[in-house]
């Protein structure tokens, strides 16, 4: 498939479909991660109790999230994964939560399992999938989410969490990962997939210098006439380069974020909802100056 070669179904997206409510994206929208993980790189630990849980649910919507973002396994570099029941034991308690106490806002689950996107379905209906692996950790995902009809988020990851950042290869970081999304794209396409979201995935399977690279070219990706998505908070790509640490990052996110802005972003996935929001803010006031 040429990588100008895109079916008109899924030309020019401009909002997604969540469990019914449309996700206008002809404004940049913000991802917030909640991870319920004892191990992820920033916040691992945080929220391990329900009352935790509820406020921080209660915070990002307060500071203007749209999606939050569901995480039960860290995908850090060299990261263990957990068993699905393992996963699903975090999942489950914080689901209930979120559908009792938070159901009008979109919710994102970050597992690249077919078998816990099924569970989830079932317990609280129509999620966001947001699959790290891009359905090559599990060959039933683009079945379950094609005939869910869920709206899928497609990320690029060069080997798996344990093992990706050892010796990451392109031959071009840009051109190889547009020829994955070509093709992946064309094979949804064909199961009848309605909304789908790509994510260049920063920092998974990419060293220093492709991370940047990445971003640079970040406006290759407009190309496929899909929202873009990025995952730049906080990331070892910032703070390696400041010669600081994950909590001294965030200075650093602000300004990532704005160039990723610049360069075609939709969609902001962030640990600091707040701060995103402004840049978004003032992102909007510069764009409307032109």
């Amino acid at each position: 498939m040429s990588l100008l070669a895109c079916d008109s179904s899924f030309h020019r997206k401009k909002s997604i479909n969540i469990n019914g409510s449309l996700l206008d994206l002809s404004q940049a929208r913000i991802m917030g991660i909640l991870n319920i993980t004892p191990d992820s790189f920033f916040d691992g630990g945080r929220y391990n109790s329900e009352q935790l849980i509820r406020m921080r649910i209660k915070e990002m919507i307060d500071e203007g999230v749209d999606v939050i973002d569901l995480g039960a396994v860290s995908s850090r570099p060299g990261a263990a994964l957990l068993t699905e029941d393992e996963e699903w034991g975090r999942l489950s308690p914080v689901l209930d939560i979120i559908k009792s106490e938070f159901a009008t806002t979109p919710l994102s689950i970050d597992t690249f399992r077919s078998s816990i996107v099924h569970r989830v379905f079932d317990k609280v209906g129509s999620v966001l999938v947001n699959d790290i692996s891009g359905g090559d950790l599990d060959s039933e995902m683009f079945k379950t989410v094609s005939e869910l009809k869920l709206p899928y988020m497609i990320m690029h990851m060069q080997g798996i969490p344990s093992t990706m950042q050892l010796n990451p290869q392109y031959e071009d970081v840009v051109v190889d990962i547009c020829k994955t999304f070509a093709r992946k794209q064309t094979e949804l396409m064909e199961m009848g997939l309605n909304d789908l979201i790509i994510d260049p995935g920063f920092g998974f399977g990419k060293t220093l210098e492709q991370n940047y690279a990445l971003l640079n070219r970040l406006e290759a990706f407009k190309i496929f006439e899909l929202p873009i998505a990025v995952g730049l908070s906080r990331k070892s790509m910032i703070y390696r380069a400041l010669e600081c640490d994950a909590t001294e990052a965030l200075t650093g996110t602000i300004a990532l974020n704005t160039i990723a802005l610049n360069n075609g972003a939709n969609i902001l996935r962030v640990h600091d909802v707040k701060e995103a929001a402004q840049t978004i803010k003032l992102f909007d006031l510069l764009q409307a100056s032109n």
